[in-house]
C-alpha cells in the first residue's frame, strides 16, 4: 500500500469530500492560495476549487467559527481551520454554546454539520500560547464530537466521517504529526467514531495513548519488549467523544494493568476521564493501580530544555509500565 504523510492524508480527505459534495467549503486564516494554511494542509486547494470554496478570513476565531455555525444550519458543510488549537479559546461561545447545542435545543429540527480542524501539542518551541493540548475542554461539552487521529490512515478516515456527519466535530491534529508517513489506501473509506484501534497487541499491560503520544508509546513498547520481555498492548481511542469504553475495558481485562499517556495537563485531563472509566468498570480486573503519564500542571515553557522536560517521553512511559508490572 502507498505511504503518504498525515498532512497529505488530511488534504486528500478535503479534496475528495469537496468533489463529492458541493456544500463542503473551507474557511480560515491564511488557508487560501497565498499561504495554503499555517501547516500547508490546504495548499493548492484554492487554485483547484476557487476562492468561494476556500475562503481566507480575517484574524478572528470567533468570526470563523460563528460563520461556520451559520452556514451549517442553513445546509452547508463548512470545515473551519483554527491556526493553533490554543486559539479555540477565542471561539468557545460559538463552539460550546452554539454549535454543540443547536440540535438539542431545537429538537433535532436543526442540525449543525461542521468541522473545526486545529493543531494541538508542544515540541516545536513556540511557547505557552501555541503549544497546549486542550482536548479535555471539548470532551466536557455535550453535543460536540472530538476526534484525535494519530496516523495518516486515521486522519483521512476520521475527517471524512466528520464532514459527512450531522454534528459538530472538533478534529484535533498534532503539529509533529504532519510530516509523519503511513499507509493510506487510495479507495474511498471512512473511520467510524467511537471505535478504538489496537495499534500493537500485547499481554502484560495496556497503554492507552492519544495523538503523538501513540507513537511514543509504540517506541516504548519496543524497548520494553527488548529489555525485560514486557509485552505492551497500545490502544488508540481515535475519538474522545464518543469514547470507546468497551474497547479500553476489553484490553484492560486482557492485561490486568493500564498506563494512560496524554500530552495535556494531568489534572482533570483526558487521562483522568479514562482512568475513571477503568475504575468504574474494570476495577476488579486490575492487578495494579491505574498509572497516568501526562504533563505537569504548568504552562508550556518557551525554553527548549524546559519544554522537553514537561512533555511525556518514552523514558517516562517505560518507567510507568515497569512500576505497574
Amino acid at each position: 500500500m502507498r505511504k503518504i504523510t498525515y498532512r497529505d492524508a488530511l488534504r486528500e480527505a478535503l479534496i475528495e469530500e469537496m468533489h463529492r459534495d458541493a456544500s463542503v467549503f473551507l474557511l480560515g486564516e491564511d488557508i487560501g492560495k497565498y499561504w495554503g494554511g499555517a501547516f500547508k494542509v490546504t495548499d493548492g486547494l484554492a487554485q483547484e476549487f476557487g476562492e468561494e470554496r476556500v475562503r481566507d478570513t480575517p484574524i478572528s476565531e470567533s468570526a470563523i467559527v460563528g460563520t461556520a455555525v451559520g452556514a451549517a444550519i442553513t445546509g452547508m458543510r463548512p470545515v473551519a481551520e483554527i491556526m493553533f488549537g490554543d486559539l479555540t479559546a477565542l471561539a468557545m461561545d460559538q463552539i460550546a454554546n452554539q454549535a454543540a447545542k443547536i440540535r438539542y435545543m431545537f429538537g433535532a429540527q436543526a442540525k449543525c454539520p461542521m468541522v473545526v480542524r486545529t493543531p494541538f501539542g508542544a515540541g516545536v518551541n513556540i511557547a505557552s500560547h501555541h503549544s497546549q493540548s486542550l482536548e479535555a475542554w471539548f470532551m466536557h461539552v455535550p453535543g460536540l464530537y472530538v476526534a484525535v487521529p494519530s496516523t495518516p490512515f486515521d486522519a483521512k478516515g476520521l475527517l471524512k466521517t466528520a464532514i459527512r456527519g450531522d454534528n459538530p466535530v472538533l478534529l484535533c491534529e498534532h503539529k509533529l504529526l504532519y510530516p509523519l508517513e503511513g499507509e493510506v489506501p487510495q479507495d474511498d473509506y471512512t473511520v467510524p467514531f467511537g471505535v478504538a484501534d489496537v495499534k500493537r497487541e500485547g499481554s502484560d499491560v495496556t497503554v492507552v495513548a492519544v495523538l503523538f503520544m501513540v507513537h511514543k508509546a509504540l517506541n516504548a513498547a519496543k524497548e520494553l519488549e527488548k529489555d525485560g520481555a514486557i509485552s505492551v498492548e497500545v490502544v488508540d481511542p481515535r475519538t474522545l467523544t464518543p469514547l470507546d469504553r468497551r474497547g479500553i475495558i476489553k484490553s484492560v481485562k486482557k492485561t490486568g494493568r493500564i498506563v494512560i499517556v496524554t500530552e495535556d495537563c494531568r489534572t482533570a485531563g483526558v487521562s483522568a476521564e479514562i482512568a475513571a472509566v477503568v475504575a468504574e468498570e474494570a476495577l476488579d480486573y486490575l492487578d495494579a493501580p491505574v498509572k497516568r503519564v501526562a504533563e505537569p500542571d504548568t504552562p508550556i515553557p518557551f525554553s527548549p530544555p524546559l519544554e522537553k522536560y514537561v512533555i511525556p517521553d518514552e523514558k517516562s512511559i517505560i518507567k510507568a509500565v515497569k512500576e505497574v508490572v
